[in-house]
């Protein structure tokens, strides 16, 4: 994108809190008028920068209260290996987070389940999808922070 200027910071803080918000009550908030808003939001969408507009479910409302990170190490780390695996993964409803990492673990999976029972019926669907080195997990025990909204 050629031009990222403070109203567009403002703007993309102003969504990422509710992306709900009218054009016309948006655009008071950062000082445009609501055509200018609607044309710098649409310019943020074209040049990708807002990739979605999405609604937040509290997790613990529908029924998943537990959260637990799970810890993947494998002696496999060819294409095919990989696009197995990450195919595998996301047809795993639960796993909300999926990164390769670097240094002595593979990969991390975060997952949202209802309780131990439930992880484990997840964590035979993810040992099945291909040979893995090491899965270990933690589980959450509290929520200190946890936001979607990136410092712009």
């Amino acid at each position: 994108m050629e031009k990222f200027d403070e109203l567009d910071r403002k703007i993309l803080q102003s969504l990422q809190v509710d992306s709900a918000v009218g054009v016309v009550e948006l655009g008071d908030r950062v000082g445009l008028s609501h055509n200018a808003c609607w044309r710098r939001i649409r310019r943020l969408q074209q040049a990708g920068i807002i990739v979605s507009q999405v609604s937040l479910v509290d997790r613990k409302a529908v029924g998943l209260p537990v959260t637990a990170f799970v810890f993947v190490r494998t002696s496999q780390h060819d294409d095919k290996w990989l696009e197995t695996f990450s195919t595998g993964i996301s047809e795993i409803p639960e796993v909300v987070e999926f990164h390769r990492l670097s240094g002595e673990l593979d990969y991390v999976l975060k997952m949202h389940v209802r309780d131990i029972e439930d992880y484990d019926r997840v964590y035979k669907k993810l040992i099945r999808i291909a040979p893995l080195g090491d899965v270990s997990s933690s589980f959450s025990m509290e929520e200190i922070k946890y936001t979607t909204a990136l410092p712009v």
